[in-house]
C-alpha cells in the first residue's frame, strides 16, 4: 500500500482542561481524514468539551474532513461543548462557506479569539 504523497500532520495541545487545541498540517481528505478522527475521538475520550481546530496549514479539504468537524461538532454540543475552527485558508473557508458548515461551526482568525469565545457565557452577545 503506497504512502500518502500529503500526509497530514495533527500537533495536539492543551490551553486548559477541557480544551484541545488541534493544529492540523496537510491535505484533510478521504486518504488522511481518519487520523484527525482519531486525535479528535482521543481528546473525547478524556474529557475534552471544546474543540478548536487551526486549518492554516490545510490547503485543501474534502467532504471527509467537513464530516469528521460536523461529527465533533454535535459531540461537544452534547457535552455543552464547542468546536472552531482557526485561520482557515482560502480554500478551505470557500468549502466551508459553500457548504453551510460555517454557519454552524464559528471560524476565527486567531486560537485567542476562539478561546475567549470558549469563555463567553452562552447569553453574552459576540463584541462587535
Amino acid at each position: 500500500m503506497p504512502l500518502a504523497h500529503n500526509p497530514l500532520s495533527v500537533e495536539v495541545t492543551l490551553p486548559r482542561e477541557d480544551v484541545a487545541l488541534l493544529t492540523v498540517e496537510g491535505y484533510l481528505d478521504v486518504d488522511t481524514a481518519t487520523e484527525l478522527q482519531a486525535h479528535l475521538a482521543n481528546q473525547l475520550h478524556h474529557g475534552r468539551r471544546h474543540f478548536l481546530l487551526e486549518l492554516s496549514a490545510v490547503p485543501f479539504m474534502d467532504s471527509s474532513g467537513m464530516n469528521i468537524i460536523l461529527r465533533v461538532y454535535q459531540e461537544a454540543r452534547e457535552r455543552a461543548g464547542s468546536v472552531h475552527i482557526i485561520a482557515p485558508t482560502p480554500a478551505v473557508l470557500r468549502i466551508l462557506d459553500l457548504t453551510g458548515v460555517s454557519i454552524t461551526v464559528r471560524v476565527s482568525g486567531s486560537a485567542e479569539e476562539a478561546l475567549a469565545l470558549v469563555d463567553r457565557k452562552p447569553e453574552e452577545p459576540e463584541a462587535k
